[in-house]
């Protein structure tokens, strides 16, 4: 009978054994990753996840990576700031509260570990804000954060910018001024030229204070049409694409409409990305779009291949991340620095043109 236990021709049985493997005795983030591959479940799936992060920079991919949640707050921009420096890291588009609770680590402003088991109407009382298990000051670090933003804003000379050009600089900015510009990926995204998008232009704090600027008769404008367009036209201009994406949200609907923009909108033929990597605890039975699979993304034109170069991982990304990112920086040379924000209008005006031939 086809397919019986002693088939050898069973088709199902042809994939690497499952042995018990012992820990790796030294450590590695590429021994550990190796030991993940060899086992099941969200293991090798994080593994799997690993690998595809390595062609993506093997292979020249523009990476994107896609910030939400509550990472950068909690203290993972050093990985951020690491793979930029090695050049795998080339466009980022982050939630604006992460660009935000960023900037408290380039100025020393205090944020604590704490605890989500707490009387949160005391805490009130002590004028300490909580994200989770993470403690803010009101006084010392959100207040004095928005002032710092609003001297920035007093300094612009452009009013009507793209979320990149104000988060450039904005990360001119504090390399200029804080006191630990190094702790800043957004200072640091300015340095090696990596734009960073907002996946909107109005639900943060720093919207918050760009709106109360005009008090003052200081106007300024974060305009989304010139994000749609800049960050279609990155897309379109790159010889490949790799999205990174950790948690989902407004991030990982940004930047995956780019290719549908090129397609749908300014219909360019265009294929989508190339590769895809999400970590997320969201499910796909929900319907929302943190948990959608990449394949449903591909009948959007968001992706090129439904059956390869994706892959998601369910779990929360603050325990998986590291660990990928890890393996990528010790296995991976340094990239060239693509230094996308200066290509930006060059790489705009190319996609009009396209559009312009097709009409």
């Amino acid at each position: 009978m086809k397919g019986h236990k002693g088939d050898t021709k069973n088709c199902y049985m042809s994939g690497r054994n499952i042995f018990p493997h012992r820990l790796p005795l030294r450590p590695t983030y590429k021994n550990l990753i190796n030991y993940y591959a060899s086992t099941s479940i969200q293991a090798r799936n994080m593994a799997d996840g690993a690998f595809l992060f390595e062609r993506m920079v093997n292979e020249d991919d523009t990476i994107w990576l896609g910030i939400a949640g509550v990472g950068i707050a909690g203290g993972m921009g050093g990985i951020v700031i690491e793979l930029m420096e090695r050049g795998q890291i080339d466009v980022i588009c982050s939630t604006g509260a992460q660009v935000y609770h960023d900037l408290h680590f380039a100025f020393g402003l205090p944020v604590k570990q704490g605890s989500p088991d707490v009387d949160d109407n005391d805490l009130r009382d002590k004028g300490v804000t909580r994200i989770y298990d993470i403690y803010i000051d009101e006084e010392k670090t959100l207040k004095a954060q928005d002032e710092i933003i609003r001297d920035f804003c007093r300094t612009l000379k452009k009013r009507r910018l793209s979320s990149p050009d104000f988060n450039y600089e904005l990360g001119k900015y504090v390399l200029k001024h804080a006191k630990h510009p190094e702790r800043s990926f957004v200072a640091m995204a300015a340095k090696y030229g990596v734009p960073i998008f907002w996946d909107s232009p109005s639900n943060h704090s720093i919207a918050m204070n760009i709106a109360v600027m005009t008090q003052e008769g200081i106007r300024i404008t974060i305009d989304a049409n010139l994000d749609v367009i800049e960050s279609a036209a990155i897309v379109f201009n790159s010889k490949a694409t790799g999205f990174v994406e950790l948690g989902g949200g407004g991030p990982k609907n940004f930047i995956q409409q780019t290719s549908p923009t090129v397609s749908q909108i300014f219909k360019i033929p265009f294929e989508g990305a190339d590769r895809g990597l999400q970590i997320t605890t969201d499910q796909e039975t929900n319907a929302g779009l943190s948990g959608c699979t990449f394949k449903e993304g591909v009948s959007w034109g968001k992706y090129k291949d439904a059956t390869k170069g994706l892959v998601q991982i369910t779990g929360e990304y603050s325990t998986i991340f590291p660990l990928i990112a890890g393996y990528v920086i010790e296995v991976c040379n340094v990239r060239t620095f693509k230094n996308i924000i200066e290509h930006k209008k060059e790489m705009r005006d190319k996609l009009e043109a396209a559009a312009k031939a097709v009409k």
